[in-house]
């Protein structure tokens, strides 16, 4: 009597898909504290966490809705998600960010710049993806032509 092969480990636990997420989001979260040090706040607003956050919402809805165009989640397609997507892009944006600077804005004595700056950063955010699911599908099919 043979005992059964043990089952494969699942893909989120599999060391090499755990590495692409390390070294992605180790780029992605040095990229990020590299441009909030670069651009300083104005008028006590952190412009550097919006940026980022919108930048990361199009580059993330960019590649998956490339990624998903070219083909199920596997392989190479899966490695570039995992590395870009949920590697760089998640340590790059930062919601964390987001909710400590609205608390500072709301507590420190303007609240409706601090409710503002949320909302603003979640609206142009979902803005900024579904422009980069339009980028990335008008680019897909130009290349069919």
């Amino acid at each position: 009597m043979t005992t059964p092969a043990p089952a494969p480990r699942p893909v989120h636990l599999a060391w090499s898909s755990i590495l692409l997420v390390l070294v992605g989001g180790t780029a992605g979260t040095a990229a990020r504290e590299a441009l909030s040090l670069a651009i300083p706040p104005v008028g006590g607003i952190p412009v550097a966490i919006f940026l980022i956050n919108i930048v990361g919402a199009l580059f993330l809805g960019s590649l998956l809705e490339a990624l998903s165009r070219r083909g199920p989640d596997a392989g190479r397609r899966r490695s570039l998600r995992l590395l870009l997507g949920t590697g760089f892009a998640g340590g790059f944006t930062t919601y964390s960010a987001l909710a400590v600077d609205t608390g500072v804005l709301v507590t420190g004595g303007d609240a409706f710049v601090g409710v503002l700056y949320a909302l603003a950063t979640v609206a142009v955010g979902a803005l900024a993806t579904v422009t980069g699911i339009a980028l990335a599908a008008s680019r897909h099919r130009k290349r069919d032509r």
